[in-house]
């Protein structure tokens, strides 16, 4: 990825965008605190107003579609067969903000527990070590029911997960980006989403099963509705075994993937593939990709200032999400040019930061303490 220079890459990426998400972007990956339209303007010494950005960031929504047009020129230099894409979702955490069709209660499968935040899944495409969102979608609830159970009003979304996930896909296909694989995590493992990948957009993906998902281990048994939970069956070392899912018409490949925590303890991973040539190691080397997502999920929250905007309206929440979007790419692209993670590229530019603001105090100290 050498040919990827810094100056290219800022060419690239930013001739797609506005100028003052541009700079609001840069801005989020500049700030170690709160982020606001005041705080740019000063920063930019008062040459744009506080008033213009605040119009810009509440202006028309951006969208997963102009990230896109963002960042097509950047995932033509990095795509290969080899790539695969990762479908997955995170919540930023807003525990203060007001609720809204945005900022809602989700289920946080990480923490078992629901939190109060901006729920959004993307679609990452990971190739040649690069890892660029081609795609996301902020999950909207905006119907409101009477829950029975608890008394009370809640909201809920119109449009599924998985049904997301599924135009996701479709569109990075549409887009003409190049990959063999969709690796999703056990929540997007089902059926619908299974026959979507392989039979409507032509593709393979890699899915954990839940250790109490039926299988059948012929086709014979398959068609006779004879199944097995998977934790119940005994799988050799390294081996992979053919089986059928429930209401799917063809066949997949299992492996059991033991594997030890930093604690310690083992886990087990049953992974499924529709690719029926690929051996156990190729299987578990193409799912250890999805974990790409991680640090993405972590770099935005912590590096780009995902949480950090008191924002209060829809539109101006949404185009932060966006801008934090752009601030992620510009880090990746950085890690390229110097390669250095994006951690590593935010610890210098505090130490920067820190050496201008020690300097500044230097000048403004009328005298030095008696020693």
């Amino acid at each position: 990825m050498s040919h990827l220079t810094h100056e290219k890459n800022r060419v690239a990426y930013t001739g797609q965008m506005d100028e003052i998400i541009d700079l609001y972007s840069d801005y989020l990956i500049s700030s170690f605190g709160q982020v606001t339209a005041t705080g740019l303007s000063e920063l930019m010494g008062g040459q744009i107003s506080h008033d213009k950005i605040t119009r810009e960031l509440g202006g028309s929504k951006q969208t997963g579609r102009e990230l896109w047009h963002s960042v097509k020129r950047l995932v033509r230099q990095m795509e290969s067969e080899e790539g695969v894409l990762i479908v997955d979702d995170s919540i930023a955490e807003k525990p203060s903000s007001d609720e809204n069709e945005l900022i809602s209660w989700h289920w946080d499968h990480s923490q078992d527990r629901a939190v109060k935040g901006i729920n959004f899944i993307t679609a990452m495409y990971h190739s040649q070590g690069v890892s660029l969102p081609v795609g996301y979608e902020l999950i909207k609830k905006t119907e409101r029911y009477f829950d029975a159970k608890t008394q009370h009003m809640k909201r809920r979304s119109a449009v599924s997960k998985n049904e997301i996930a599924r135009v996701l896909i479709a569109q990075s296909v549409k887009n003409q980006i190049p990959f063999r694989s969709v690796l999703a995590d056990v929540w997007y493992a089902s059926v619908e989403n299974m026959r979507f990948v392989r039979k409507d957009m032509n593709k393979h993906f890699v899915m954990p099963l839940k250790s109490n998902r039926k299988v059948a281990l012929s086709k014979h048994d398959h068609q006779h509705g004879c199944y097995v939970k998977v934790e119940d069956l005994v799988l050799e070392p390294h081996a992979t075994v053919q089986i059928w899912l429930e209401d799917l018409a063809f066949p997949l490949l299992l492996v059991k993937q033991v594997f030890t925590h930093e604690d310690g303890n083992t886990g087990v991973l049953y992974l499924v593939t529709s690719d029926l040539d690929l051996t156990y190691d190729e299987i578990t080397a193409l799912y250890q990709k999805r974990w790409n997502v991680e640090p993405f999920h972590k770099s935005l929250k912590q590096n780009a200032s995902l949480t950090q905007s008191p924002a209060h309206t829809p539109n101006t929440q949404t185009n932060h999400v966006f801008a934090a979007m752009c601030g992620y790419v510009k880090l990746e692209m950085l890690k390229v040019s110097t390669q250095l993670n994006h951690f590593a590229l935010r610890q210098r530019i505090y130490v920067h930061a820190l050496q201008h603001a020690f300097a500044e105090l230097q000048k403004l100290k009328p005298l030095k303490l008696a020693a």
